[in-house]
């Protein structure tokens, strides 16, 4: 069953599904931003964005509809996938479930976006391809998209991580951890492969968190982070591929990530 609510905003429209995933065995809402003129999908880039309930709080329309009618961006189309119940079981990374055992249904959420939403969307708005595809998420949302970017690198392009929950680690602290070989998105970047048309944006907050595990001074959100841009680097990634933006007052919510995303997206679709 699939149900549909439209709304109109200048030059944005948005509609909203309701999709029933046999794999995730949930209804899942997605609120798909279009733009309201000349839509030709085939030559547009396409945004799923993980969280997509934090999206309508931002509002996330108000800023897509400002860079459009202000020839800032590219016109895209966007789809806010909104989390479930059993979010730290359906985020995470599929390479493993976490320490706790949270992630553990990231496999079958990897499947619900390929499988069901991205066949669903191409029905919907006769759409068989797109320019690009890309992938964001806001904390755990954010390892979510970068887990499913990265290993899915022929169908991806860009990748937008808001204060990611990059700390997803196999082992806890108290279990002889390892910064190295213990950190899940870390150890894939690691063992992973070099796609140049791949390209990353990072989003900290210097307020994300107070936790300092290594006493270094630094918050780990942001030792994570700079530390898998370490990794993407060893891998062949230059400042050509990787943007690292942090905020000095951010922090983990939703009124920084609505100030970030629009840097994000001037980086991922400028038009000038």
């Amino acid at each position: 069953m699939v149900e549909e609510k439209i709304i109109k905003v200048s030059n944005i429209v948005v509609e909203q599904h309701t999709i029933l995933s046999q794999y995730l065995q949930r209804d899942v809402v997605a609120d798909v931003y279009l733009p309201s003129k000349n839509f030709h999908p085939e030559l547009m880039n396409l945004l799923l964005i993980n969280d997509g309930q934090d999206l309508l709080k931002m509002p996330f329309d108000e800023i897509l509809n400002r860079l459009i009618s202000n020839d800032e961006i590219e016109p895209m189309i966007c789809i806010g996938i909104h989390c479930g119940n059993e979010r730290k079981r359906e985020y995470g990374t599929a390479y493993s479930a976490d320490f706790k055992g949270r992630g553990d249904k990231a496999g079958l959420y990897s499947k619900f976006i390929f499988d069901e939403l991205l066949p669903f969307i191409r029905k919907q708005y006769h759409a068989p391809a797109f320019k690009e595809k890309s992938f964001a998420g806001f904390s755990l949302g954010g390892l979510s998209a970068m887990d499913i970017a990265y290993n899915h690198a022929d169908e991806f392009n860009k990748v937008g991580v808001f204060s990611g929950s990059l700390w997803w680690r196999r082992k806890g602290y108290d279990e002889n951890y390892n910064d190295e070989s213990d950190r899940l998105m870390h150890l894939q970047i690691l063992n992973g492969k070099f796609y140049p048309w791949m390209k990353f944006f990072f989003e900290c907050g210097a307020l994300d968190e107070t936790a300092d595990r290594n006493n270094n001074g630094v918050i780990d959100s942001i030792d994570d982070t700079l530390d898998l841009i370490v990794e993407l680097r060893a891998k062949g990634y230059t400042d050509q591929h990787i943007k690292y933006l942090e905020l000095q007052d951010g922090t983990h919510d939703i009124t920084t990530w609505s100030k970030a995303f629009p840097d994000f997206l001037k980086w991922g679709w400028s038009k000038k």
